[in-house]
This record gives C-alpha cells, structure tokens and sequence, in this order.
C-alpha cells in the first residue's frame, strides 16, 4: 500500500492560505493527498481591508469571530484540514520610529518555546513536506517573519526525540519550501501579456518596486495548478475583511492566467531527499521513495 501523503501549509493569519499556494493545495487534495493548514494568529489586529466593510461595527468589534468564520468558509472551499496555533496576531506597526509591538502578541514570543506548538502539530500530522514563508516573511510582517522562525525551528526539531519530549512521538518532515507566488517572473509575464492584449495592467508599480528591490530569490518548483485558480479566488473571496472582490487581486482575466502562467512557485529550502531541480511536484523525490 502506497502511505498517504500529507501536507502542511504554515501560516501567519486567516486568509494568508488563501493568497499564498491556494491552487496547489486544492489541486494536491483533488489527488487524494492529506492538507492541513496551519494557522499561527487569529488576525485579531488585522485591518479591514475590503472598503465596503469598512466602518461596520459589528465587524470592527467581533473581528476575531469574523475571521475566524471565514476561515472555516475558506477551508471547506479549499478542502483542506485547518488548525490554530493559538497566538495572538501582532498587527503591522506603522510610522517612524516604528512603535514597539504589544507586549502578548505572537512575534515578541520565545521562537523556541512557541515552536513547540507547531512541533506538536507536525508530530500529531506526521506532515512529509511542510509549507512555509522565508526569512523575510514574504513581506516584512513580523508575524510573517515569526511563522518563518518557528516552521524552521520545528522543521528540525519534530524528528529530534530530546526536543519537546512531551510533545508525542517524533516524526521527520522530508521538505519544508517557501512560498514565493509573488515573483517577478509571473509578475513581468502577466503585465506584459496584458499590454500585449491592450488591457491594463495592475503590475506597473509592483515592477518599478521590484527594481529598487534588487536580489530575486530563487524558484526552483512550479506546481501546475491552473485548474483551480477558481477555487483559490472563491477562498480567497471568503475573507471577506481582507478582500476586495472588485480589487487588483482579480483584475487579471482567468483565462489569461491560465495560458500565460498556470503554475504556483516555490522555493525548495531545506531537503532530506535528493530531487532534482526545477520540480512541478513538491513531493519529488518522496513519491519514489
């Protein structure tokens, strides 16, 4: 018998799943394999960002429990398993100086003590490859920046029996990717192909950023998954505070999308197996074994 197949998607906040590698796991469930969706914080800080919500009361005072029902939406459209980590969401400091963070929140936590709870989670799921941000978060979040610190952490540690002991029987991930969806490959792409056609592009002033940005980082996975960017969007449309249904996120024609980059990106980080590069399979070199 062939083991069952499992993967972890680490993230910071509800919706973070839904605009960061939801077609790949859509696309991994539709074949039979176990997701689980980790999920760090509550988004209890969280902004509304969807202008037709803004300025509702009850939403702006049940923020938690808002998210939190979308989050059970979105995870019913993806088909996936979901899980709280159970920290509380830092927000994102603005102004200059930066204001310090609260002092309860999840990226002022011990990385070490707080892995421990992701460690648990991977032993109790015994995840083959886990998904996660790199070490600049995606964007510099600091909760995005603390989920990076904890999966590495616990990365080594779930298969180490002296670590976490009372965190049950140890299980060793093979692979852990960062996700890197927004890459200047698909961006350039996309915004050239839009031009192309006469249509107008959303890209531009993402572009002229990515040239102040400088260093690119490194793809080396491409998962086809065109086929479900409808279920990625619909999820995505679930966190209803976080999105804007008529906004630049779906101002790209589907069909475009699928002719012109039809594949999700990451970036292989850390492998217990050899594989060969580049992947369109984030099990490469566990299926074989």
């Amino acid at each position: 018998m062939t083991e069952q197949m499992r993967l972890m998607a680490v993230h910071a906040h509800p919706d973070d799943e839904s605009s960061k590698g939801a077609a790949t796991m859509a696309k991994y469930v539709s074949e039979g394999v176990d997701v689980l969706v980790a999920t760090c914080t509550g988004g209890e800080r969280g902004s509304i960002l969807n202008p037709k919500l803004q300025g509702d009361k009850y939403v702006e005072e049940h923020i938690h429990e808002v998210r939190k029902k979308e989050m059970d939406e979105a995870r019913e459209i993806l088909g996936v398993k979901q899980a709280w980590l159970g920290f509380v969401d830092s927000g994102l400091p603005e102004g200059d100086p930066l204001p310090p963070l609260p002092e309860d929140c999840f990226a002022v936590q011990d990385v070490d003590e707080a892995a421990g709870r992701l460690v648990k989670l991977i032993r109790e799921f015994r995840p083959q490859v886990i998904t996660t941000y790199d070490e600049n978060g995606g964007y510099p979040h600091p909760d995005h920046i603390m989920t990076h610190k904890i999966t590495m952490a616990a990365f080594e540690a779930a298969g180490d029996p002296e670590k976490y002991p009372e965190a049950g029987p140890v299980w060793q991930p093979l692979k852990v990717y960062y996700n890197q969806g927004f890459n200047r490959q698909r961006t350039e792409a996309l915004h050239e192909a839009l031009l192309a056609r006469g249509l107008e592009s959303p890209y531009g002033e993402w572009l002229k950023r990515w040239e102040k940005m400088g260093r690119e980082r490194s793809l080396t996975t491409y998962i086809p998954c065109g086929e479900f960017f409808e279920i990625r969007d619909k999820a995505l449309i679930a966190h209803a505070t976080q999105i804007d249904p008529d906004g630049g996120w779906f101002r790209v024609p589907m069909d475009i999308q699928r002719e012109v980059w039809p594949t999700e990106e990451y970036e292989l980080a850390k492998s217990l197996v050899a594989t060969s590069l580049p992947e369109d399979d984030l099990f490469a070199g566990i299926r074989e074994n």
